[in-house]
């Protein structure tokens, strides 16, 4: 039988084993391919599907954030109109140089004075603070420096001079915006106040206790000065107004920004206060815009 099988028997044989175990490889091998591929597959499948699902999302998103983005951002336009409205605002310089300076006339005075004490006033102290036309001196036609001024409203200065012998008062009050302005006023005065004594009426530097002591020495003729200080001398008592007939009001002078007395808040408040009192206390004076 050896010769009939011949020699390969024995060989297939001893390698039996080898054959059965190449054929377990060939058959294990495709089995560890299957859930590979299946795997594979899968995961394919899996991004196919997250793809196929992310591209709505990301339409959605992009649909939105125009909405959004809408929402957030500025309208151009809006902010450009704003600052157009911005710069359109103006300023009292601003309205006081478009508009030609004019001679201040007692018309201007009375609806400064009604503006004011409309709301803290009753309608009996209205009517008492009503200032009549013969109250009135003639006004600056802004021709006329201060000493030209006053000789043209007070003919008699030099007989009234003599006859004025009262301390802590004054003959003329002129009320003007600030210390420097008070001492210019002063220096204009030279060619009307003859020998009168002038006195400045002013809070920078001087203190009051220091200004009731020279009322109270001597006799004082002219007072140039402040509202606010003229205000303060006169609620302390150290300035009367029993020998007061003339009030003069810097009204037509301008600051660097074109503002009168009246167009400066602060100013304005100490000057209608002091006009209050002027006509509260004193109906013998006459009133001058200067």
């Amino acid at each position: 039988m050896g010769d009939d099988l011949g020699d390969e028997w024995w060989t297939k044989e001893g390698n039996s084993g080898d054959c059965e175990a190449e054929a377990n490889e060939e058959i294990d091998q495709p089995t560890d391919k299957k859930p590979i591929t299946i795997n594979k597959k899968l995961e394919k499948r899996k991004r196919g599907t997250e793809k196929d699902a992310n591209p709505k999302k990301k339409k959605n998103n992009e649909q939105k954030a125009p909405a959004v983005s809408e929402q957030k951002e500025p309208d151009p336009d809006q902010s450009t109109k704003v600052k157009k409205k911005r710069k359109k605002k103006k300023t009292i310089t601003d309205v006081l140089a478009a508009v030609e300076p004019k001679p201040g006339c007692p018309a201007d005075l009375q609806s400064e004075v009604t503006k004011f004490f409309k709301d803290k006033l009753s309608v009996i102290e209205q009517e008492e603070f009503q200032l009549k036309d013969s109250s009135f001196l003639t006004c600056n036609d802004l021709t006329h420096s201060l000493s030209s001024y006053l000789k043209q409203i007070c003919p008699k200065w030099a007989k009234l001079q003599k006859h004025h012998t009262e301390k802590s008062s004054a003959v003329i009050l002129i009320v003007c915006s600030s210390a420097l302005r008070t001492i210019e006023l002063i220096k204009q005065l030279t060619t009307f106040k003859g020998e009168a004594k002038v006195l400045k009426l002013f809070a920078k530097h001087i203190k009051i206790e220091e200004q009731v002591k020279l009322l109270q020495k001597g006799i004082t003729h002219i007072g140039v000065g402040t509202p606010g200080r003229i205000s303060a001398l006169i609620e302390q008592e150290g300035l009367h107004l029993q020998s007061l007939r003339y009030v003069v009001l810097d009204w037509n002078w301008r600051d660097q920004k074109l503002r009168r007395m009246v167009d400066i808040p602060e100013i304005k408040l100490d000057f209608m206060n002091l006009l209050e009192k002027f006509l509260r206390n004193c109906k013998e004076f006459k009133i001058g815009l200067f």
